[in-house]
């Protein structure tokens, strides 16, 4: 089992793709965690997620620290794999619950009611591609192995 959670092949691949996602993710967790960013803190995320978006509780608090410590363990590479899949979990979810309806493109004109889930389908992507490859270089992971 340790095997399959920290082998990594200690290239720059697992790098970039696990910095790539945390970085572009961090930034969507502080918004709801902490308001940084233009967003609205952890209180209103929560007020949204259970009440507008009805989901249970236990869900929204999962997607609020799983975008929020998940990429901070793929910038870290620790426990990568784990938070790769997790993140997986909350793109698809994203999806389904939110953009599904409006189709595959961004809203680059403003016509459509909302956004796309071509930017989900990307960032899975990437998730998918660390789940391959593990944490690469430079990682946790890679020591812990």
């Amino acid at each position: 089992m340790k095997h399959l959670i920290f082998f990594t092949t200690g290239e720059w691949t697992g790098l970039v793709l696990r910095m790539t996602a945390g970085l572009i993710m961090l930034p969507h967790g502080l918004q709801k965690s902490f308001g940084l960013f233009g967003g609205f803190g952890f209180k209103a995320s929560m007020e949204y997620f259970t009440g507008t978006m009805r989901l249970p509780w236990i869900i929204s608090l999962m997607v609020v620290v799983i975008e929020t410590l998940g990429p901070l363990g793929l910038i870290f590479g620790v426990f990568a794999r784990i938070w790769a899949l997790a993140l997986i979990i909350v793109m698809i979810g994203a999806i389904i619950t939110t953009t599904a309806k409006n189709g595959l493109f961004m809203n680059w004109y403003g016509t459509q009611n909302g956004e796309g889930f071509e930017y989900h389908l990307l960032f899975i992507g990437i998730c998918v591609a660390i789940l391959f490859c593990g944490s690469g270089r430079f990682s946790v992971d890679e020591i812990m192995k």
